[in-house]
């Protein structure tokens, strides 16, 4: 039975990244951390929902992962290049998620001078290692282009993305390394993938520009949650076409960084692995760098949300159940928090979310429902893209406890820094899961919290 049910709701399976969770004798949802097993439900009794619980194990995990693979297939097919994963800070820039990643090895990524802000704290005091990459890309006000060069001055290797001719202008005259952002002319299926890009520079301008000083790294971004292989390698080819040609006036160029990518299967399973994914770009680099008689450049890539998205869950708690006169085969089901605030992605991209009970799971009759938040907003629901969610029917469950919760897995990417406060409605708590013990990282708003936040 339980076989069946982990199948029922996709769980245990690597293409649908829930391969930390499982189902116990109490039909519950559990997330496994080696030795250790953390029952959600247990969790959320004691601390209440709206809820968001971290797992740093499955952070590390993902990323060990990455870097493991990329050093597999360098050495299997003997590349001469080597790997750099940045961590692009936009995507989590809580201290829970950054910290653990820059220990197990991930270099940074940031996008704007207040993130590269906080890269000077832990620089300054010493948390990051001293071989650290950093890479600045975004549009470069005066106050990031003086922190650039700040940080430079001590000693911490960072690399300005020049994004557009004013940004060329001003760092012509910097003492350090620099890259240069590629508007690679090739179009993919994916989210963000824009018809005309306001960030980088044509192939064109960048050939009229020569000799660029201290130039190392080609980068361009080719949108995100690409759906098919040939998405990735279209644009890649593209982009190594003129990384040839730049390298004649600039033979320092060393470097080519991939943007963009390796999708999240929040819903579906994808057409490709990650596996497939790296073996495939090592295999081209290489041969497309032996065909043109250059030394095979070093790889970066940005996969943010692959690293970090399934490392967090959100938990609901079902409030109240309501019949959609239009639609008889479906019901509301009223959770205590809101998807416009907690879940921006919902409202702004449509996302659909992989969605699980924590509690009767193993219900023997399913009711086909549409979620509805806390806000006043007509928009702050789920439909699944106007399907419907698989879950529980409240009116069959028995029991003591017949309230109902339920999870939303991979939400540790992008939600918190799109978060709101519409409605004045109070943030979740924020725990941590590790080493068998729960830890708060942010308490529950109250409202005297929210209040302050608009002055009163």
């Amino acid at each position: 039975m339980s076989k069946n049910l982990k199948k029922f709701w996709n769980l245990g399976v690597e293409e649908f990244n829930t391969q930390y969770f499982d189902i116990n004798k109490e039909g519950n949802l559990v997330v496994k951390e080696g030795n250790y097993q953390y029952d959600v439900m247990k969790i959320i009794k004691k601390y209440g929902s709206p809820t968001e619980i971290f797992f740093p194990s499955i952070l590390e995990d993902r990323l060990d992962d990455l870097i493991k693979l990329f050093q597999s297939y360098i050495k299997i097919n003997r590349y001469s290049g080597k790997f750099f994963y940045h961590y692009p800070m936009k995507v989590n820039q809580n201290r829970e998620f950054v910290l653990p990643l820059v220990t197990e090895g991930a270099n940074l990524e940031t996008g704007s001078a207040n993130e590269l802000m906080l890269v000077k704290k832990l620089w300054e005091t010493g948390s990051l290692n001293n071989k650290i990459k950093v890479v600045c890309n975004g549009p470069k006000t005066t106050a990031y282009l003086n922190l650039i060069a700040e940080l430079k001055s001590k000693d911490l290797d960072i690399i300005p993305i020049i994004e557009d001719l004013n940004e060329y202008e001003y760092l012509s005259k910097y003492r350090g390394n620099v890259g240069i952002r590629l508007d690679v002319d090739a179009r993919v299926k994916s989210h963000w993938n824009h018809k005309i890009d306001r960030f980088g520079l044509s192939l064109d301008q960048i050939i009229k520009l020569g000799k660029i000083k201290n130039l190392k790294l080609l980068h361009y971004h080719i949108g995100s949650q690409i759906e098919l292989l040939k998405d990735v390698m279209v644009p890649m080819r593209k982009a190594m076409e003129a990384y040839v040609m730049i390298k004649k006036d600039n033979p320092s160029l060393e470097t080519l960084d991939i943007g963009g990518g390796m999708p999240i299967p929040y819903d579906r399973k994808y057409r490709y692995s990650v596996d497939s994914l790296i073996s495939s770009i090592i295999k081209f680099l290489n041969s497309y760098s032996k065909k043109n008689n250059i030394p095979a450049p070093n790889i970066a890539c940005e996969w943010g949300r692959y690293i970090v998205a399934p490392a967090q869950i959100t938990i609901f708690k079902v409030l109240a159940e309501k019949e959609i006169p239009e639609n008889k085969n479906k019901r509301w089901y009223v959770v205590d928090g809101s998807f416009m605030n907690d879940l921006l992605d919902t409202w702004a991209i449509h996302q659909k979310w992989h969605v699980v009970p924590i509690n009767h799971m193993d219900a023997k009759k399913m009711a086909q429902s549409w979620l509805a938040g806390m806000t006043c907003d007509a928009d702050d629901e789920y439909t699944a893209r106007g399907s419907h969610v698989l879950l529980p029917d409240i009116q069959s469950l028995s029991g003591e406890d017949k309230d109902l919760y339920l999870s939303i897995f991979d939400s540790g990417a992008y939600q918190d820094a799109l978060a709101s406060h519409h409605c004045l409605l109070s943030s979740p708590i924020k725990l941590s899961a590790q080493d068998g013990e729960i830890k708060v990282i942010r308490r529950r708003e109250s409202p005297d919290d929210v209040a302050k936040l608009f002055g009163w």
